[in-house]
C-alpha cells in the first residue's frame, strides 16, 4: 500500500467481517522494498531450505484491538501467542528472524484520529 491508500482505512472499521479474509493485514510498499533488499542480502544459511516469508505491517488496518477483532469474528479460536493491542495477526516472525525484517511504516502516522 502507499500512503494515499491509508485514507480508505476508516471505511473498514464499522464492519470487521469485510476484511477478515486477510486478518486485517496490510503492508506499506516501502516495507516491501526493504524486505526484498534484506532477502537479497541475507546469507543463504539464514534463509534456509524454505525461503518463503510473510511480509506485513506490524499492526492491522483496524482501530480496535486485535484480540477484540478475534473475539468478535472468530469466537472460540484460541490464541497461540501473546498479541499486543493492535499487533498484526499475520506470522511475520520468520521474516524478522531470518532476514532481519522489521516493519517501519504504519497507517497510524497518516490518518487523523487513529
Amino acid at each position: 500500500m502507499v500512503q494515499n491508500d491509508y485514507e480508505e482505512f476508516p471505511s473498514f472499521w464499522p464492519d470487521p467481517h469485510a476484511r477478515k479474509w486477510n486478518l486485517w493485514g496490510y503492508v506499506d510498499v516501502r516495507d516491501v522494498a526493504a524486505a526484498c533488499r534484506l532477502a537479497l542480502e541475507a546469507p543463504a544459511e539464514a534463509v534456509g531450505d524454505s525461503p518463503s516469508f510473510i511480509i506485513a505491517a506490524a499492526d492491522t488496518v483496524m482501530n480496535r484491538s486485535s484480540s477484540a477483532l478475534l473475539a468478535e469474528v472468530f469466537p472460540g479460536v484460541p490464541l497461540t501467542r501473546e498479541v499486543a493491542e493492535f499487533d498484526t495477526l499475520l506470522a511475520i516472525d520468520r521474516a524478522r528472524q531470518a532476514i532481519g525484517y522489521e516493519p517501519q511504516h504504519t497507517w497510524r502516522d497518516h490518518v487523523p484520529g487513529s
